[in-house]
């Protein structure tokens, strides 16, 4: 018996403002804190003193997308902790990370420094006091919607999704559109392809929906 065939959507349904994705368009490269932003933010002791922490693998995910759009992906986190190396090698993410630095602003320069990239195509996701050096340098910073206050007052974007079950995601999402990578990452998800390496385009002076 021949198959049926079956017609699927491949527009996106995704839809940002357009300002904030014209100031994202020019991001090569996302710096991430890891507790309240990549993780709930609790910090999670077992009785021989090892830190459990969670993840999510939208998140993850989204990462992957990410970078598979030139934007490359860097943790900046002031804490180190085997699971934490160890997501991140999963995620292919572990040579640029800045690790177990409380002053943060330091290693970020160098890190943008080696990576040849300036603030101004950086974006910064963050949640509290020690994330606001680089989410006040960044030309665009964003926050899960439980954030300091101080956090919150100073961010272009302020996503929907909690931090730990999809905030990153939203994040990755919104600069793949700005970038013009997302919809053919989607068409490549639908197609049962691969993913491979998207070239940045422009977008128009309007976007409004995934692009």
């Amino acid at each position: 018996m021949t198959p049926i065939p079956v017609t699927c959507d491949t527009h996106p349904c995704l839809n940002f403002d357009a300002e904030v994705l014209l100031r994202a368009q020019a991001v090569r490269v996302l710096l991430l804190d890891v507790d309240g932003v990549l993780t709930p933010g609790d910090l999670l002791v077992g009785e021989g003193g090892e830190v459990i922490k969670r993840f999510s693998t939208l998140d993850g995910h989204g990462l992957r997308l990410l970078a598979a759009s030139g934007v490359r992906p860097v943790v900046v986190s002031g804490r180190d902790s085997p699971p934490l190396r160890e997501r991140l090698r999963e995620l292919g993410l572990e040579a640029h990370a800045v690790l177990g630095k409380s002053r943060k602003l330091p290693g970020a320069e160098d890190l943008l420094r080696e990576l040849g990239l300036r603030w101004e195509q950086a974006a910064v996701m963050g949640d509290d006091w020690p994330d606001l050096p680089l989410l006040a340098r960044a030309q665009f910073a964003a926050c899960p919607p439980v954030a300091h206050p101080e956090v919150l007052a100073r961010v272009h974007y302020r996503t929907t999704a909690a931090a730990g079950f999809g905030a990153v995601r939203e994040v990755c999402d919104l600069l793949l559109v700005a970038q013009g990578a997302y919809r053919r990452l989607l068409e490549q998800a639908i197609a049962g392809e691969e993913e491979s390496q998207v070239k940045p385009t422009l977008l128009s002076t309007s976007p409004l929906r995934g692009s």
